[in-house]
């Protein structure tokens, strides 16, 4: 082989994603030259530190006969922390476990009452705070319950209600032991219930339902009970084995008979324990950038315990822990598992969903951290950058009539940027409009995002603000790059507008409206002008340069585009002439007309999209 990279006998070569061609020949002990050249012999031109596709790295691989595994990032993130000496899967002796209190999701329809029975049970009130009365950032409350004697806790995260927050809500079931599912008494199942109850049924958790509203007259408990059980859901006290409740939350009703419920379920149903000593891990449930406070983290705690000093990474952001503050601001020392706190002292925003975990020292953390960005980098790179063949470029200039509505995103935590982004690329947009995000934020508007959108190669990008703004002097940057900035505080206003504004952005759709039609009674010759017919108006209005077919016993004999160029009635020229009337015309694009044609005049009028 001119080249001179070795071949393989099958043998197994494991690539994290996004890896580039030095890697390769790390692997396979090869001059990183000779695998450049090798990707020329099959037609791609590819530097040897940049980072390439899965596919790429496959076909390399089955080219010089080498098997190419690429690594799963939660695989990859194991290796990392095994360099590290961190087992996040190590067992733990049964002595070191402690039972952890619950953790609870209430999920359900919107306005069927969710954040208004979380309000009761914390005794504070959130929906008053909230633009358009919907809970927009996933919180996470800790609540202490009397049962049997005992004081015991229950860990509720609070998901939104809109159905554009699907994807915040599916994470927090994945993180969840127990799920509330909130249905209106005098409502009822809605899709929105179906879709959270499937939720609920992926992340394979027990279900307590509350019939919420049972205090308004034209409430029907039972009729929920009734058309839950054709979800799977059968009550207690027809046999089944969920639990039904009925509250009402702005009277307080029920409440304390929801939560035995939940803590009955947790009894019954699941075993939570926990090991209280030893480093802590857990989930970032939020994350959003605080103007006084920098960086800030809502974290659950999963296993170990999280004090004050500890040093953490958190997805691609680190740092030491610099304070931790309760669901009502107060400081606390330690956070033991189930416990959800709000952390202070990371250096950036941490994605909502990334994993945490503490760590022995800050240098540890950091060179985690930095490890984990810059396979993010790689990756995002080989995905957005892969190489351009002919027949891409060929598929392009296919695509010339499309036209595309390129985005980017800032908001003022990483959950609600997630949520708006994934309930856009849901929207039901025709093929010929594309949307793209070319990154997404946390924060303010900064000159970065605007030089961002401004450089785009396609056309300009869009920035939209989700309860964040620009400053003056960025308002001021934008103005002079001819950039839109858009600014919202209610998500579904924004999916509405920016589906307006796709849909605005389609070729406008035309149909024809029929005129009217005529009947040619004689044809007569004119030296100067040609064939003219003598018609008489049968239905509507024959208007002057109308679009015309011809109809000849009832087949179309015209063929392209007919128009009427003149029109008359008698010696004078008219505009138009209505039903009954006998007038005189001629036609372009139609050179026989014939005694007992029908003429149809028609017009095309834009046609509304759906």
């Amino acid at each position: 082989m001119s080249s001179g990279a070795p071949r393989g006998q099958g043998q197994e070569i494991r690539l994290s994603r996004g890896a580039s061609l030095s890697d390769f020949a790390d692997k396979i002990n090869a001059n990183p030259g000779s695998l450049v050249q090798e990707m020329f012999n099959l037609g791609e031109m590819v530097t040897a530190t940049q980072s390439v596709s899965d596919e790429t790295l496959k076909l390399l691989g089955v080219h010089l006969g080498f098997e190419v595994v690429i690594v799963s990032p939660e695989d990859e993130d194991r290796e990392l922390l095994a360099q590290f000496n961190i087992d996040l899967d190590a067992d733990v002796a049964e002595d070191r476990l402690v039972t952890r209190p619950p953790v609870v999701t209430v999920m359900g329809h919107v306005d069927h009452g969710k954040t208004k029975l979380l309000d009761a049970i914390r005794k504070t009130n959130v929906v008053a705070g909230e633009a358009g009365g919907i809970t927009q950032h996933i919180g996470a409350y800790q609540v202490a319950v009397e049962h049997n004697g005992e004081q015991r806790a229950i860990t509720f995260l609070d998901t939104p209600g809109h159905e554009a927050f699907t994807a915040m809500r599916a994470r927090g079931a994945k993180a969840t032991d127990i799920v509330i599912l909130v249905v209106a008494a005098d409502d009822g199942v809605m899709p929105q219930t179906v879709e959270a109850l499937n939720h609920a049924k992926a992340a394979e958790v027990p279900i307590v339902v509350a019939v919420n509203k049972v205090d308004k007259p034209d409430a029907n408990p039972d009729k929920v009970r009734q058309q839950l059980t054709d979800y799977g859901l059968l009550a207690e006290e027809y046999g089944g084995e969920t639990m039904f409740v009925n509250v009402a939350a702005k009277p307080g009703i029920g409440i304390d008979e929801l939560l035995e419920a939940v803590l009955l379920t947790a009894d019954a149903a699941l075993e939570l324990t926990a090991p209280i000593d030893g480093p802590a891990q857990g989930v970032v449930v939020e994350s959003h950038l605080d103007k006084g406070r920098g960086a800030v983290a809502t974290v659950l705690v999963h296993k170990g315990t999280l004090r004050a000093g500890d040093s953490i990474v958190a997805g691609g952001a680190h740092g030491r822990v610099r304070a931790m503050l309760d669901e009502n601001g107060n400081n606390v020392a330690e956070a033991e598992p189930a416990r959800p706190v709000l952390v202070l002292g990371l250096t950036s925003v941490p994605g909502a969903g990334d994993t945490f975990l503490a760590a022995e020292d800050d240098r540890t953390v950091r060179q985690i951290a930095e490890q984990r960005q810059a396979r993010r980098r790689a990756a995002t790179f080989a995905n957005s950058r892969r190489g351009r063949t002919l027949e891409d470029l060929v598929n392009e200039l296919k695509e010339g009539e499309k036209t595309s509505l390129t985005l980017v995103i800032k908001g003022d935590s990483s959950g609600s940027v997630e949520a708006l982004e994934d309930a856009l690329f849901k929207l039901d947009i025709p093929d010929e409009v594309q949307l793209k995000v070319i990154h997404r934020g946390v924060g303010a508007i900064t000159e970065s995002d605007v030089n961002l959108a401004s450089a785009t190669s396609d056309a300009t990008a869009t920035i939209i603000g989700f309860n964040v703004r620009a400053s003056n002097k960025v308002k001021e940057l934008a103005d002079r790059a001819a950039v839109e900035i858009r600014y919202y505080s209610v998500i579904y206003q924004a999916i509405e507008e920016i589906e307006a504004a796709l849909k605005g952005m389609l070729k406008p759709e035309f149909e024809e409206v029929e005129q009217g039609t005529a009947e040619i009674r004689e044809v007569f010759r004119s030296s100067k002008i040609g064939l003219i017919a003598g018609c008489v108006v049968r239905t509507g209005i024959l208007k002057r340069n109308a679009k015309a077919r011809i109809l000849r016993d009832g087949v179309v004999v015209s063929e392209g585009t007919v128009t009427v160029s003149s029109l008359k009635r008698f010696k004078d020229d008219a505009s138009e002439v209505r039903e009954g009337f006998e007038c005189g015309l001629t036609l372009t694009g139609f050179g026989q007309p014939q005694v007992g044609d029908v003429i149809e005049t028609f017009e095309m009028q834009e046609k509304p999209r759906a």
